[in-house]
């Protein structure tokens, strides 16, 4: 890939302590989001060095001038990637930056300027596609037939993902401490750490205190991975935390043994939303409850406009076919 060549930072990698990029990973909260930064940095690095093995451990962040960044945002674009993948590389390229400028690497105007990128602009409707009731029923409904420790974890596992619309990370987050059964109520991390309550139906309360009968009630995560034996993964008797894509992977499972087509915890997620809003619900509240940032992005998920038009479409009545009589316009 032909990128302006970026001088040698010497023969002497960055020792981690002050490679900027682990440094970057570091101040991440979330191990889900270390994982998707760290994915991002090392596709940069490939297109930086031209090594298609490269990591972005030990890589020159330090030496990057606004002329590299540029070409690498036009490299990135033209992979064919979505705009809002793009963006997400480009913010893992200018926080990498801002550390190599935090660690003295870099001076302020040089940060500046190669930092100063403009996003990719796009306007697309949320991702994915709503989950039918009857289809979180039939997954149920194989969890039920499933009388191991798992069938019984999975089912309280898709009820809190279809009642709450967390994250999968979210829900791979959680601890038996966060479960309050009174309530009916869950406390979340979300994204750069927010905390919020989420609430479950009574079915998913049910559910969850079938899965608490078998896990215990010691301290530890709530969901937790079991083994082809059926023992839960709990080193020195404390249930061991469960990854975003384990829970993607189950949710993938039981949904195949189901007979539906695939989902994902995102769509669970998008349902939720578009439930509540359907539901009357207002926005600030949806909001609140599925921990977004801004209520625009709530807002992409509302699914009245859309029944609106085509409402509207329905009122147009298409002609008859029949031949035009002669001399008609």
């Amino acid at each position: 890939m032909d990128v302006p060549a970026v001088p040698s930072p010497g023969p002497a990698p960055l020792a981690p302590a002050g490679d900027p990029y682990q440094v970057y990973l570091d101040a991440l909260t979330s191990a889900e989001s270390r994982r998707t930064m760290r994915g991002c940095l090392d596709r940069v690095a490939r297109v930086i060095s031209g090594d298609e093995a490269a990591t972005g451990s030990g890589q020159p962040w330090h030496l990057l001038r606004y002329e590299h960044t540029v070409r690498i945002r036009t490299i990135l674009t033209e992979q064919g990637w979505s705009p809002a993948y793009v963006n997400k590389h480009l913010v893992a390229l200018r926080r990498v930056m801002r550390e190599a400028w935090r660690l003295g690497q870099m001076n302020a105007e040089d940060y500046q300027r190669a930092a100063d990128l403009p996003t990719l602009r796009h306007t697309r409707l949320p991702a994915g596609q709503h989950v039918p009731p009857e289809v979180v029923g039939a997954a149920l409904a194989v969890c039920d037939r499933d009388d191991s420790p798992a069938g019984v974890r999975d089912g309280a596992l898709l009820a809190v993902l279809y009642s709450t619309g967390c994250r999968r990370a979210e829900v791979a987050s959680l601890t038996l401490a966060d479960y309050d059964a009174a309530a009916r109520s869950l406390r979340v991390r979300g994204k750069r750490d927010k905390e919020r309550l989420v609430y479950l139906t009574a079915e998913a309360v049910a559910r969850t205190e079938a899965w608490l009968a078998v896990r215990g009630r010691g301290a530890g995560a709530l969901f937790c991975p079991i083994n082809k034996a059926g023992r839960l993964r709990a080193p020195a008797g404390r249930p061991a935390p469960m990854t975003g894509q384990a829970i993607a992977d189950i949710l993938a499972r039981r949904l195949a043994s189901a007979g539906a087509a695939r989902r994902t915890p995102h769509d669970f997620r998008r349902t939720f939303i578009g439930e509540l809003l359907d539901a009357g619900v207002d926005l600030a509240t949806t909001q609140a409850l599925v921990g977004h940032a801004s209520p625009v992005t709530t807002s992409r998920y509302d699914r009245r406009p859309e029944s609106r038009r085509r409402e509207a479409v329905d009122r147009l009545r298409m002609p008859d076919a029949r031949p035009l009589r002669p001399g008609a316009p």
